[in-house]
């Protein structure tokens, strides 16, 4: 009779579990059934753009032809295209490129239309970017470590060139000058042509980039390179000591894109992409790609992407605290 009821329970589980899996391979089939839209929040052009569509392509073909297009929805901060995907399907068909600028914006915009822990559901970090700080050649200092003995020598004269009030290059620099004890001046621009040519000029002193940027200029000698941003040296720049190696303890500036979906999405959805990007950041040919711009293919799970999110929040939120900055600023 035990052996019988025993016999009952097993067959009765497993019934349940191929139930459950029918369901799940029904919720994955039903979910890509329609084009998957990849938003960028920014302008097109630049990294961001290059490698929202090295994903999509080749997570089209990870995903068997699957359509899958970019859409740009720029705007305030990146905020635009992250309320359209809070407010879309919760269904997968929706991700998000996000970058430094999803977890900065909360601790600078009043009223987002989003909460940006719950309204969303992480899928992977995609990818981080090793960052030179770059300086004139004319200027009096040629090593990250000299640049700040002469910063803090010469209180609010260095002008630090950012890509906008508030955006991430500016915290990065305010961080930067915390963790050294130094003031900056900074200088926001809207675009990088603008900043690149008063840096050429003369007219700003300093600004972190990415080597996809930085390199052609380094060659050319219209830029002199002071530090790797990044806690790690960098392979295209191996000589290079970083700012950290220098002086500046725990200063890692460090650029990053990843994708999350709508929250609420079904786990089995985020599952799946996750590990469909996870098989595109494996991918030889983008690894290939993306080396060659400093970038490191990372693949993560939706666990460890989440805790990734966390701690830039709380890194932003303390820093803007203790700095009192604005996006006036």
């Amino acid at each position: 009779m035990r052996q019988l009821t025993l016999l009952k329970v097993c067959i009765s589980t497993t019934a349940f579990l191929l139930s459950m899996c029918a369901y799940a391979q029904g919720t994955v089939t039903a979910a890509f059934s329609r084009p998957i839209a990849v938003i960028v929040p920014f302008p097109p052009g630049g990294v961001t753009e290059l490698e929202a569509r090295l994903y999509s392509q080749k997570l089209s073909e990870v995903m068997g032809g699957h359509a899958v297009l970019v859409d740009f929805k720029p705007g305030a901060g990146s905020t635009l295209g992250a309320a359209h995907v809070a407010k879309a399907a919760p269904d997968g068909n929706t991700l998000l490129v996000i970058s430094g600028a999803f977890t900065i914006a909360p601790q600078l915009y009043k009223d987002l239309p989003y909460d940006a822990v719950k309204d969303f559901a992480p899928v992977s970090l995609m990818s981080t970017r090793a960052t030179v700080l770059m300086a004139n050649p004319s200027k009096p200092y040629k090593t990250s470590a000299e640049f700040i003995t002469y910063a803090k020598a010469h209180p609010g004269e260095v002008n630090f060139a950012t890509s906008g009030a508030g955006g991430a290059v500016h915290l990065f620099g305010a961080w930067l000058a915390q963790l050294a004890n130094v003031k900056f001046t900074f200088i926001h621009y809207n675009g990088t042509g603008p900043l690149l040519g008063d840096l050429f000029a003369g007219r700003v002193d300093v600004y972190p980039t990415t080597f996809s940027i930085a390199l052609p200029f380094i060659k050319s000698g219209k830029l002199h390179p002071l530090g790797v941003s990044s806690a790690e040296r960098s392979p295209l720049l191996p000589g290079m000591p970083t700012v950290a190696e220098q002086g500046v303890t725990g200063y890692d500036y460090s650029s990053w894109l990843g994708m999350v979906t709508t929250g609420g999405t079904p786990a089995v959805i985020v599952r799946r992409l996750s590990g469909d990007f996870a098989k595109v950041a494996k991918s030889p040919d983008i690894i290939k790609r993306m080396e060659a711009d400093g970038s490191t293919m990372v693949g993560g799970t939706p666990e460890q992407f989440a805790r990734h999110i966390g701690s830039e929040l709380a890194r932003w939120r303390k820093l803007v605290a203790e700095n009192d900055i604005k996006l006036e600023q």
